[in-house]
């Protein structure tokens, strides 16, 4: 684990009931990451859905650009206690692409895919809401390397690692399987009001 900012800065807590079980207000954004940071070429990047879906479909990074797009703005919590509040999104909600790759009736769990060959799991039933996003920019301006680029995924209902940095794909299933982090310990859902950090909590 990369930790290259100190989250540990505290401030004033404007409504209590916006912050989690265990957690703390910061007004940084710190940096966590296993292994290094990929560099990725808009040439070559392209986004796929597959599995257990009706269209399985692809896109090139100008095809991902014309797809409709939308901004949200929400908190966001981390599995390591802290909590960023009034986030400002901007990207393709994933209903979108839902509704073009069309899953089976059959799909009940997504597997994020991301650069490096990371992943995470998620239910599709937490995959599949109004304020998830594909998001390529945060808080107006586009999201950096080291914290996405040139997309990440905001589930922000979830602790933030289940939406994946640096996605390149998601792919639905039958069956949940865990991912990289759920592998190592972590959580299958990761509730932050439940504090579902570990796997047993």
């Amino acid at each position: 684990m990369i930790i290259r900012r100190n989250p540990k800065i505290r401030f004033p807590n404007p409504d209590p009931q916006r912050i989690p079980p265990g957690q703390f207000v910061t007004q940084q954004w710190p940096v966590l990451h296993a292994g290094g940071i990929p560099r990725i070429d808009l040439s070559t990047w392209k986004f796929s859905i597959w599995g257990e879906v009706e269209n399985p479909t692809t896109w090139t990074w100008e095809e991902f650009q014309r797809l409709p797009r939308a901004t949200r703005k929400n908190d966001v919590h981390c599995v390591t206690h802290w909590t960023k509040l009034d986030n400002e999104w901007e990207g393709v909600p994933v209903r979108e692409i839902l509704k073009i790759a069309r899953p089976k009736p059959d799909a009940r769990f997504v597997i994020e895919h991301a650069f490096g060959g990371w992943t995470t799991n998620v239910p599709l039933e937490d995959f599949d809401r109004e304020e998830n996003l594909l998001a390529t920019h945060h808080n107006g301006t586009p999201l950096t390397p080291e914290h996405g680029a040139p997309m990440r995924i905001v589930i922000p209902h979830l602790y933030f690692w289940k939406g994946a940095k640096w996605a390149e794909g998601v792919e639905l299933t039958r069956e949940d399987h865990a991912g990289f982090w759920e592998q190592n310990g972590y959580h299958m859902r990761g509730d932050p009001w439940k504090e579902e950090r570990f796997r047993g909590d």
